[in-house]
This record gives C-alpha cells, sequence and structure tokens, in this order.
C-alpha cells in the first residue's frame, strides 16, 4: 500500500512538472470563430470610419475627376454596408462625368490634342463608373453606361490638305466599352448579358466577351447557353468573311478549346482532356458539336484564300503569312479608297489563315479529312513545318506541381520548352528539392535561364545552412553582385526564406538590406527599394516597416512641392493647382505605391499607419493614401505568406481593362 501512495505521488508530480512544459511547446491557439468575426466587424468599423473622412475631405478638391474618383471607388466599397448611399456616389458621379463630357469642345485642328486629353480623361472615369457598378448590379450598370454617354459632336476637318497629314483612325471607344461591360456582368446576371449580346449580334457587332457570356449561361442554365452558343456559331460562321469581328470572334472561340461535357447537375466534367494551344488560358466555351461546325466553317473560309504563283511572291512583311500578300490599293490625297467586297474577304480569309497553324491539333483531332487540304495550303504558303505538336491533358496553371511541369513541358512546341522547364525548376525550389532543379536547368535551360535558376538554387541552399558559417557566406556571395537592386532583391529573397526557420538570421538580412536603401531617394528606383524592404520587413518585424517608410514619406512631400512650383515650366502633374489621382507620373505611382503599404500594414496597425498616412501634406496624396488603407481593411485577406513577397507590390489604383 505505501508503495502504491508512493508510486501514485511520483506519477502526479511528473505530470504536474510535464503538463506545463507541453503546454509551452503547443503553438498558438487559433482565435475562435466568434473572435474571428469580432476582429473583422472592428477592421470594417475603422474602415467605413475612414472612409466617411477620405469622403468629407474630397470635397475640398478642385479637380472634378478627383472627386469623381473618390465617389466611385468610396461607392464600390459602400455597396455591402450602405446601398442607398453607394447608389447616391455613383449617381453623383455620373452627373459630373456627363457635364465633363457636355463641356467637351467639337474637335478643331487648333486644339486637336488637347481636346482628345480631354476625352480620353473622361471616357477613363465612364469606364471606371461603368464597371464598378457592374460588380454589383447589372441593371446599374447599363443606367450609367447610358447617362454618361457623351453628346454626339459635330466633326470638324482635320485634314492639312497642304501637309498631307491625316489623322490616324480611332478605335471605337463606345463599342469597346459596351463589350468589355457585357463581359462584367456575365457572372451577376447571365441571362442579361446573353440577352444583350444576342442584340449585339443582330446589328452586326460580335463582342469578343460572349466566350464570358455564354460560359457564364451554361453555369446557371445549360440548355439556356446550349442554346446561346448554337445562336453564336450560326450567326459568326455566315459572317466569317464578311466582317473582321466576326473573323476574330471565331477565333477567340476556337482557341479556348471544347468545353467539357455537363454532368448530371449541369456542372462540367473535371478531368477532361485538352490539346494545347499557345493562346493563353481561356475558358472553352463551345461543345464538341458546336465547336466542330465553328472549326470547319474557319477552315473553309481560310482555304479560300488566294496564293500567288511562286515567282510572284515578294518577301512577306513581318507579321503575316508568306505567300498571303495585303491588297494594295491606291489612296488619293484626301480620302482612302474603301476595300470592295472582294477584298474584304481576301484580307479576312488572310487572316483566318494567318491564324489557322496554332489549330492543326484541333483539325486533326475533329476534321481529319479536311486537315490534308489545310497543310497543302500551307505548303503552297511556303511555310515549311506546319504540323504543331500535340499536347497532353493537363493545363497549364499554378497549381500544378513540379513533376506536372516537367512532363508537360515535353508536350509543348520546343521554342516554348525551356518556360514551362524553368518554372518547373522554380516549383522544385520552392518545394525543397535543389537537386532535381539543378538537373532540370543544366539539362534544358539556355545559359540566361540556367545561370537565374542556379542563383535561386544557391539562396535555397544558403538559408539551410549552419548559422555559423551562413553569415558569413552570404557576405561573400553579396560582394560579387554588382547593382544595389540585385544585392537588396538576394537579402530580400533569403530573408523570406528564413522567415519561418530562423526569424533572427531574417532580421539581420533586412537590415543589411535597410543599411543599402537608408538614404535620400535620388530617383524612383530608389524608392523601389525602399519599398522592397518595408514589404520585407512585414513579415518579420512590422514597427520596421513604418521605419523605412517615413523618412519617404518625408521626401515625398518635398517633391510634390517642388513639382508644384515648377509646373507648366518642365512638367505638368499639376491643374488647376492640384495633383491629378490618376496615375501617368512617376510622384503620382510612388505615392499611390506607398499608400499601398499603408494599407498591407493596417490591419496589425491601423493606428500607425493612419498617422503616416496623416503625414502627407498635399490633400491629394494624403486622400490617395488613406483610401488605400480603406481598400486594404476591407478587402479579404491574402493567404499567409511563408515570407516577404516582393512579387505581391502593387500600386493602388483602378484594374481597368482598357479598350
Amino acid at each position: 500500500m505505501k508503495k502504491l501512495l508512493v508510486l501514485t505521488l511520483a506519477i502526479g508530480l511528473f505530470c504536474a512538472v510535464e503538463l506545463p512544459t507541453r503546454a509551452q511547446e503547443q503553438p498558438a491557439q487559433q482565435p475562435t470563430s466568434e473572435e474571428a468575426e469580432k476582429e473583422k466587424a472592428e477592421r470594417e468599423k475603422n474602415a467605413y470610419r475612414l472612409l466617411d473622412q477620405v469622403i468629407d475631405e474630397s470635397q475640398s478638391l478642385r479637380l472634378t475627376e478627383n472627386r469623381v474618383r473618390i465617389q466611385i471607388n468610396a461607392g464600390d466599397m459602400l455597396w455591402d454596408n450602405n446601398q442607398s448611399r453607394a447608389r447616391s456616389l455613383f449617381s453623383m458621379a455620373a452627373d459630373s462625368i456627363a457635364e465633363m463630357g457636355r463641356n467637351t469642345p467639337a474637335p478643331s485642328n487648333n486644339r486637336r490634342n488637347e481636346n482628345a486629353t480631354a476625352e480620353r480623361r473622361t471616357f477613363q472615369l465612364r469606364q471606371e463608373l461603368v464597371l464598378a457598378a457592374a460588380r454589383h448590379d447589372a441593371q446599374l450598370a447599363y443606367q450609367l453606361l447610358a447617362a454618361t454617354k457623351p453628346p454626339p459632336q459635330v466633326a470638324q476637318a482635320t485634314f492639312d490638305e497642304t501637309r498631307f497629314v491625316r489623322p490616324m483612325p480611332q478605335p471605337n471607344t463606345e463599342e469597346n466599352l459596351e463589350q468589355t461591360l457585357l463581359g462584367r456582368i456575365a457572372a451577376l446576371d447571365p441571362r442579361l448579358a446573353a440577352q444583350n449580346a444576342e442584340q449585339m449580334m443582330e446589328k452586326g457587332q460580335y463582342p469578343r466577351t460572349v466566350a464570358q457570356v455564354i460560359d457564364q449561361l451554361y453555369k446557371q442554365d445549360a440548355d439556356a447557353g446550349a442554346k446561346l452558343a448554337d445562336k453564336t456559331v450560326k450567326k459568326v460562321a455566315s459572317n466569317i468573311l464578311t466582317n473582321n469581328e466576326a473573323a476574330t470572334l471565331a477565333q477567340t472561340l476556337l482557341a479556348s478549346g471544347v468545353r467539357a461535357p455537363a454532368t448530371t447537375n449541369g456542372s462540367a466534367a473535371n478531368g477532361q482532356a485538352s490539346v494545347y494551344l499557345p493562346f493563353g488560358q481561356r475558358t472553352p466555351a463551345l461543345e464538341q458539336s458546336a465547336y466542330v461546325d465553328l472549326l470547319s466553317a474557319l477552315v473553309d473560309a481560310a482555304l479560300k484564300v488566294s496564293i500567288p504563283a511562286q515567282n510572284q511572291r515578294a518577301a512577306a512583311p513581318r507579321g503575316r503569312t508568306p505567300g498571303a500578300p495585303a491588297v494594295v490599293t491606291p489612296r488619293p490625297p484626301g480620302q482612302p479608297a474603301a476595300p470592295t467586297d472582294a477584298q474584304t474577304e481576301q484580307n479576312n480569309a488572310r487572316r483566318l489563315f494567318a491564324g489557322i497553324q496554332v489549330l492543326m491539333p484541333m483539325i486533326d483531332q475533329y476534321l481529319p479529312a479536311k486537315a490534308s487540304m489545310v497543310r497543302q495550303k500551307l505548303t503552297e504558303a511556303g511555310v515549311s513545318d506546319p504540323r504543331m505538336p500535340q499536347a497532353a491533358a493537363i493545363n497549364f496553371d499554378s497549381n500544378m506541381t513540379a513533376d506536372s511541369l516537367v512532363q508537360f513541358a515535353t508536350t509543348v512546341p520546343s521554342q516554348m520548352q525551356p518556360r514551362v522547364y524553368q518554372q518547373a525548376a522554380y516549383r522544385f525550389i520552392e518545394e525543397g528539392n535543389t537537386d532535381r532543379a539543378r538537373q532540370i536547368a543544366t539539362d534544358h535551360l539556355p545559359t540566361g535561364m540556367r545561370d537565374g535558376v542556379m542563383k535561386r538554387v544557391e539562396m535555397r541552399e544558403l538559408a539551410k545552412k549552419a548559422d555559423s558559417a551562413r553569415f558569413d557566406e552570404i557576405r561573400q556571395n553579396l560582394n560579387r553582385l554588382q547593382s544595389d537592386n540585385e544585392k537588396i532583391d538576394f537579402l530580400v529573397q533569403l530573408a523570406g526564406d528564413a522567415t519561418k526557420t530562423n526569424p533572427k538570421l531574417a532580421g539581420q538580412l533586412l537590415d543589411e538590406a535597410r543599411q543599402m536603401t537608408n538614404r535620400r531617394a535620388t530617383s524612383y528606383e530608389h524608392f523601389n527599394q525602399q519599398l522592397k524592404v518595408a514589404r520585407a520587413f512585414a513579415s518579420v518585424d512590422p514597427a520596421r516597416s513604418f521605419e523605412v517608410l517615413d523618412p519617404g514619406i518625408s521626401q515625398l512631400n518635398e517633391l510634390l512641392a517642388a513639382a508644384a512650383v515648377l509646373n507648366g515650366f518642365e512638367i505638368n502633374m499639376f491643374r488647376d493647382g492640384e495633383l491629378s489621382m490618376q496615375g501617368g507620373n512617376g510622384l503620382t505611382s510612388t505615392v499611390n505605391r506607398f499608400g499601398q503599404e499603408l494599407a498591407n500594414l493596417a490591419r496589425n496597425d491601423l493606428e500607425r499607419s493612419e498617422i503616416l498616412a496623416g503625414r502627407f501634406q498635399f490633400a491629394e496624396s494624403r486622400i490617395m493614401a488613406r483610401m488605400a488603407i480603406v481598400q486594404g481593411l476591407l478587402r479579404k485577406p491574402q493567404t499567409q505568406q511563408t515570407g516577404p513577397n516582393v512579387n505581391a507590390m502593387r500600386p493602388v489604383g483602378q484594374n481597368i481593362a482598357r479598350p
């Protein structure tokens, strides 16, 4: 009994000592869902408070475009919190844009450049407004599009017969904006987008974004998506030689490949094999039957191209298929001659023929009877190797493993293989397999690419070495680099690799980089270096990030003041004494980027981020920085980085697709 009591006490004493020790070894507990919700609510409360401050302060701005840009951004961010106020802000922005359009003078020779600049500025604001609204309400976006449409201007003569100067033809910006809007609303309201797409095609317009509409409509209603796809194919096929837009849309739809057949629940089947097409990643819009119909129509049209006899063929200009010279039409001094119907058909046939090579894998697969005719025509045109290599049934995307990339590299055209092998090597480095990365670089990459991979391998292996030898070796490698940019990139990359395993070393490396940037900037490149180091410190010691940004803001204030004094002499960054918030110059872009860094830091230290944003002396730059912080607080957090991510750095601004 006594022995049992002693044993029990011993076990109890062991547990009393062991449990606290084990508790210390446990990682920090993640916040509960309730705590996370409270944190989110507090962050949003602060964001909307700061946004109110920005809206109030923007009333003092003199430039209409600056006030409008704040209204657009504020309306976009307020939508989920206060839709009524967001609509009001969008409406005020629309009224101002419409007034800007009405106040633009009619075009004339004397003020052509000035008028063109004003029109571009107004169009850019209009585009930002319409596409911002399209993220929330498709009908509202179309209402704003109509409300801000500029009045028709009476075009004046712009042809100077004494100097034989004719203005370059301008793209149809209105049509481009409608097409972009169509693609944006497809995900929000695919039925409305489909209805508008059909109306545009009835008018002879073939929007390049119709593929997005078909794809989104399929997701909502497979039968409706199939019907729209069928109508589109019939319209495009019947006008493929007479309408350049129809020919372009045909190539776009075919370049995306064949849509995977829908499963029983209406979604696309996974694992659908596809043929590699070097057009980048696009979502396939057409199912096999519609795809084959359009492919057949394109092949028939392309085969109508006229190939001149060998002894009459001149060297084809760069960018045009050999054997298909352009139709030359004499142009009178005043007005160029319009092409005939036959010339239009030949021009479109030539464009289709020029792009038919990359479709050869699809022609081989779905139209084998026509493949030989296409190859014969290509041979007549002087194309010696028309066959494209067959591709693997995988897609080149960011989720592919390193081994998948190696396999994929064997299936793409030879000229693209180095790029894929390079990405495979980088992926192996990320996975910690530096030996495999070195082997790929040695066996498959040209000198320039190989050197880049080897540098990354060296950095990765340095970060794994023992502390005693690591820093001295790092200094030796650092001294071999020529420019400050290379040295800073080297230190930041190493710090990123060491952040998790050795935070102390990461801090030392960034201190070394900080010493190189701790000087008065003499170029925008120096500001860029400071921003790289500030971004890197955010993952190691955020307080140091603020220390890096602080002197940069002071210097930006000095440069903005100097630019205001010199405005109209050497530079033109200000209008009516105010800095335009739209980019286009180095100072505005740099202010935006500093604002973006403050936005990244605001999630952990809002108070200090607000203080630094308030240190911008010009109201315009101060508002830009604060707006960036609001955007950062309201956006969803990014996936946690394992270290400093220099490539993630982006200036605050509108991500608008330009026409």
